[in-house]
């Protein structure tokens, strides 16, 4: 059986349905302007949440980077729960049971095509709350060494001494190994350095001690240490170390300058010679002529 098609009918339809749509909008503009209302208030509350908590509770944490990310989990979950709300407010507690059903879906795809992103995102968390991190620490990380300005959930971000910026993946930085020069107040300088053959060795020793010790405060578990390390080609070289207070590379070479030049200058007055490479030239064996023309 054929069914003739009616354009006027099809039209009169589809009016129908803009206007039972149309009325159905306008019907609901209390709730949409409910909900819009809840939005922002569950907003501005979420931020003046995060406001307190920053001023208050989280001050107590050292961690700089953990009270970020715990600032931003707050304000987040307020967030997510103003959302829950204004979908209420709309009648639409069966689309929210379709987004909560289709979201393990959706995370599953998400999870398998970002798992790089992912990756650095638990590395951040992981990084947050390790101790042995903080902002503002001196480390050395993947041939790179800076102050620590930003752990974030992407990625640890260092500023190094000659002012530029090193943006590290988080990933990659947890694979890794770093120095942290921040974690200890004190730490050990080495100081290598060589006198002639016809030096005093235990004068060479004793001196250098004396004026190290005099110099660099050590502490009661600490010691000034020297070793003769070598027979050098022009000197018997060797290595002096001793406690300092230093938190980063800049602290340690400002150490390490002041003790060369107050082992240099002492030697100085001790007539105790640094030598230089010396190469020998013997033109013994073979009869150098020069000829004149």
């Amino acid at each position: 059986m054929q069914t003739n098609f009616s354009v006027e009918e099809s039209v009169s339809n589809l009016w129908n349905k803009l206007d039972g749509w149309l009325e159905s909008i306008i019907l609901k503009l209390p709730n949409i302007a409910m909900a819009v209302l809840v939005m922002f208030l569950f907003y501005f509350l979420a931020r003046g949440i995060r406001k307190v908590l920053k001023r208050t509770v989280l001050r107590k944490i050292s961690q700089v980077s953990i009270q970020e990310i715990i600032a931003k989990v707050v304000f987040v979950v307020i967030i997510l729960i103003g959302f829950f709300i204004a979908l209420g407010v709309l009648d639409l507690d069966k689309v929210l049971t379709s987004i909560l059903a289709g979201a393990g879906v959706v995370g599953l795809a998400v999870g398998l095509a970002l798992q790089g992103t992912l990756s650095n995102t638990f590395g951040g968390l992981i990084l947050s709350f390790m101790p042995q991190l903080k902002i503002n620490d001196f480390i050395s990380a993947d041939g790179v060494s800076g102050f620590v300005t930003e752990i974030s959930l992407r990625n640890i971000i260092l500023k190094k001494p000659d002012n530029n910026v090193v943006v590290i993946p988080n990933s990659k930085f947890i694979d890794g190994s770093f120095t942290n020069y921040s974690m200890n107040k004190r730490n050990r300088i080495f100081v290598n350095c060589g006198v002639g053959y016809e030096s005093d060795l235990q004068m060479v020793e004793d001196l250098t001690v004396k004026v190290i010790a005099d110099n660099f405060k050590q502490n009661d578990d600490e010691d000034v240490e020297f070793f003769f390390t070598e027979f050098g080609d022009s000197s018997i070289n060797f290595m002096v170390r001793f406690w300092a207070d230093c938190v980063n590379v800049k602290q340690e070479h400002a150490a390490r300058h002041k003790a060369i030049k107050i082992i240099k200058k002492r030697f100085d007055e001790r007539d105790i010679n640094i030598p230089f490479p010396i190469r020998t030239l013997d033109f013994g064996k073979n009869n150098l002529q020069i000829a004149k023309e």
